[in-house]
């Protein structure tokens, strides 16, 4: 029996709300008439009657960030240093081009925290509370993906707002036992800044802004926004595929992530 294959990745298009207004893509969309000069250029003496249905092709121009729609963020995101879990110490952080494949194709496994609130900041007991109830212990390179509130906000106008967010502390208990992709439906690994800035209005305290994002400092690891579908996972027992576009030196790479059942 062939294996079911759910897609974990959302679409990129114009109108879908996913990014703050300066960060939003943009897509021009060329139809097979409108690209007749450029094709026409390539062969002096061409005119449209003579193509099929006078068609030439179809084409996109798209203006994007690394961080449109469902993709791996490296660590050079993060911060410029990261600890390569085998040094101790600053080391220059890895970028999308350096994250070693054989991550990007690993069993998933998928926690549950569509019960916090929005907002809420997931704690080490919080992810080791979960682990316990669907009775798995994490393997080294096992790829986390978190299952939050957020997921069925996507394409609402409050999605970014929505969501529980990964702490400091959690992200660490993972990436300490070898994981080193983990994943969010959400807007962002961490709370959304909506939430931090009123925590930190209420607190002064630096240190909670991105602070799952900054423990790649303490230990290196990637991790998938944006995800889709997550609703749709079991809790164990099926393999993740989220390979990055090659580009170099960047921060993040657009991935068209799946999770790949044996049903």
């Amino acid at each position: 029996m062939a294996p079911r294959i759910v897609d974990l990745s959302v679409s990129l298009d114009n109108d879908t709300v996913a990014d703050p207004p300066m960060a939003r893509p943009s897509i021009t969309y060329l139809d097979h008439r409108q690209t007749f000069p450029r094709l026409g250029g390539f062969f002096p003496g061409l005119t449209p009657d003579q193509l099929p249905d006078g068609a030439a092709w179809a084409i996109e121009t798209v203006t994007l960030t690394t961080h449109n729609g469902t993709h791996l963020d490296a660590p050079w995101h993060f911060h410029p240093t990261m600890n390569h879990a085998v040094v101790d110490g600053g080391e220059p952080a890895a970028t999308i081009d350096q994250i070693p494949l054989d991550w990007c194709f690993r069993p998933g496994v998928k926690l549950d925290f569509r019960g916090f609130p929005d907002g809420y900041v997931a704690t080490a007991e919080d992810v080791a509370a979960e682990l316990e109830r669907i009775g798995h212990t994490l393997r080294p390179f096992d790829i986390v993906l978190v299952n939050t509130a957020a997921g069925a906000r996507y394409g609402h106008p409050d999605y970014l707002d929505a969501g529980c967010g990964i702490g400091r502390d959690a992200t660490l208990h993972l990436t300490r036992q070898g994981v080193r992709i983990t994943g969010t439906d959400a807007w962002s690994w961490d709370a959304p800044f909506s939430a931090t800035a009123r925590r930190y209005a209420e607190t002064g305290d630096p240190s909670i802004i991105w602070e799952g994002h900054k423990a790649s400092r303490a230990v290196g690891y990637c991790h998938l926004e944006k995800l889709h579908n997550l609703e749709m996972l079991p809790a164990t027992g099926f393999t993740v595929a989220c390979f990055p576009v090659k580009i170099h030196a960047a921060s993040a790479g657009w991935t068209r992530a799946v999770a790949i059942l044996d049903d």
